[in-house]
């Protein structure tokens, strides 16, 4: 579905220049784990259903993160736990990889790699998983616009999206000030 795609992009987009703001970096968790859930349910993708359950948890997850800001660094470990995982189980899908419980294995490990990361460096997991997560969302959504962009191409517009979005919302192109 082209609109799906389309906002796809943009909340990717929105990730990559200021993926810091919390609800914004909840609610491109919340696209990414629908779109991990959506490669389990065929046929999916194509029609409405496939819209509500990516922006359905991506309101959910947005809206979660945004008004609970008393427990923030709960929030902070589970959306680095759930981001984790869903860049995994992105990522396996991303290059056609289906190895059954070996996925649910490696999305796991994905998870608690996110939760490590996030509780020990906070501001800069954030940085990171939200630039990680916005380049999977922007590629994703082409992705579904060009069924034919696969392989090095994406995986290259990939990376190049995440070091940009790293460099930016690092401060490294600016004054020395990280996005806030």
């Amino acid at each position: 579905m082209q609109v799906t795609s389309i906002i796809v992009i943009v909340l990717g987009l929105m990730l990559l220049g200021f993926g810091k703001r919390m609800w914004l970096f909840g609610a491109g968790v919340g696209a990414v784990v629908g779109l991990a859930l959506l490669q389990f349910l065929p046929g999916a993708q194509d029609n409405w259903f496939g819209f509500l359950v990516v922006f359905g948890l991506a309101i959910l997850f947005a809206a979660g993160s945004g008004i609970a800001k008393g427990f923030i660094s709960l929030i902070t470990l589970a959306l680095g736990a759930l981001a984790g995982g869903a860049i995994v189980l992105i990522l396996l899908d991303m290059f056609s990889l289906d190895w059954g419980l070996v996925n649910w294995l490696l999305a796991l490990v994905g998870a608690v790699i996110g939760a490590g990361v996030m509780s020990r460096f906070k501001d800069w997991a954030i940085i990171i998983l939200a630039a990680g997560v916005g380049a999977l969302l922007c590629t994703r959504g082409l992705q579904m616009l060009i069924p034919s962009l696969t392989g090095v191409l994406l995986s290259l517009l990939t990376v190049v999206l995440f070091g940009v979005s790293v460099f930016y919302q690092g401060g490294f192109l600016g004054k020395g000030k990280t996005a806030s």
